[in-house]
């Protein structure tokens, strides 16, 4: 079983994106017995809230459910817990290389999967109302990072 956690700050906007866009592209591939997949946030403004409306909307006009998801914080266990802690920006990724320590979570941003991208952080809707901008580098990210995971665990 791999695992992996999508970390922004909120868990309201980008994280639960990736987490419900990767969960249904898990779905398609039929690999929900070798993937598992969450989401949480590096701040506590926002615990226990669904995802943002902008999130719900887009991923609603996309045919991809969220229902049920929750905002939660990034707890130490983490980072025993899951093989993969995907981060969204700099930001989350600096905060996720400080708190790990020595874990045995790989550590990565989610736009380092993607080529020829001028910039690897992906903007915050929360801030920029450009929820349609993130939904398109979340679903590019999480594409290459499910082609990237099947060729390195073998999975099929």
């Amino acid at each position: 079983m791999v695992r992996v956690l999508f970390v922004c700050l909120g868990n309201i906007c980008r994280s639960p994106m990736a987490e419900a866009v990767f969960r249904d592209l898990v779905k398609k591939e039929q690999l929900e017995d070798q993937i598992q997949i969450d989401s949480c946030g590096t701040g506590d403004w926002h615990l226990g809230e669904a995802p943002h409306a902008g999130t719900k909307e887009i991923l609603h006009q996309q045919g991809i459910s969220c229902d049920g998801m929750k905002s939660r914080l990034l707890t130490a266990d983490d980072f025993k817990q899951f093989d993969y802690m995907v981060a969204m920006d700099q930001n989350n990724y600096r905060t996720l290389i400080q708190t790990g320590g020595q874990e045995r979570a790989a550590v990565v941003k989610l736009m380092k999967f993607v080529e020829d991208i001028e910039d690897d952080d992906i903007p915050d809707p929360y801030y920029t109302g450009d929820f349609g901008q993130t939904y398109r580098l979340v679903s590019e990210g999480c594409n290459r990072l499910l082609q990237f995971l099947k060729e390195k665990h073998h999975l099929a």
